[in-house]
């Protein structure tokens, strides 16, 4: 693609995925502070893959939900960039934690049809950044990472005043045709290239970053 996308690739856990993510560029890590997802981490065991990142490669914690304390045990371990929130946050969460731990704040807001929309405009308004991603199924028990897609054509053409990053089920064989259709600029994937839940693939990485780095047929 003419453009370079900017790629973060999300759920490490174990300090060797760094080595691939430098290798094809990757501008995102993420670690997940999630315990029931099986990409999660413990505070130490992220400390090591940050500790890791070179610098320029952005360290993004994720989590879903989290009091105050809960971010603060990990901060006072894990050297982040960025505080991704996954749950339910509202604005004014959004707002606090970001004036609380003074790090840019990633909302993530869950797509299913065209009256999730509206919510992604409220977040703008006091995130640093959106990621776009699928809504998960009634019950289910993660918030993303499941390997869902949402119908990119409800955001097609949809701009918000923060930059904004697309996730929900990518892979090495859709990336390009999301991109197209969506004009992201940045991309989020986990499941889409691993060889098993939490165990990131170097070859699935690697295409991932060839797929759009491909000439535009």
């Amino acid at each position: 693609m003419s453009d370079a996308v900017q790629v973060k690739i999300c759920g490490l856990t174990r300090p060797s995925d760094i080595d691939v993510l430098v290798r094809v560029r990757a501008a995102y890590f993420g670690l997940n502070f999630f315990p029931p997802s099986p990409r999660a981490v413990t505070p130490a065991q992220a400390r090591a893959i940050a500790l890791a990142a070179p610098p320029g490669l952005a360290r993004v914690g994720l989590f879903v939900d989290a009091e105050d304390s809960v971010i603060e045990a990990v901060l006072d371990q894990v050297p982040l960039d960025i505080v991704q929130l996954h749950g339910h946050e509202s604005p004014n969460r959004v707002a606090g934690v970001r004036a609380r731990f003074g790090l840019p704040v990633m909302k993530a807001v869950g797509i299913a049809t065209e009256a999730d929309l509206p919510a992604l405009a409220e977040q703008a308004s006091v995130a640093d950044m959106l990621l776009v991603d699928a809504k998960p199924a009634p019950g289910a028990a993660l918030p993303g990472g499941n390997g869902l897609a949402f119908d990119w054509r409800l955001i097609a053409g949809r701009r918000w005043p923060v930059p904004w990053m697309l996730a929900g089920g990518l892979t090495p064989e859709n990336v390009v045709d999301a991109i197209r259709l969506t004009g992201a600029r940045q991309v989020d994937v986990s499941s889409g290239v691993e060889s098993a839940p939490g165990i990131k693939d170097p070859a699935r990485i690697e295409a991932f970053m060839a797929a759009l780095q491909a000439p535009v047929a």
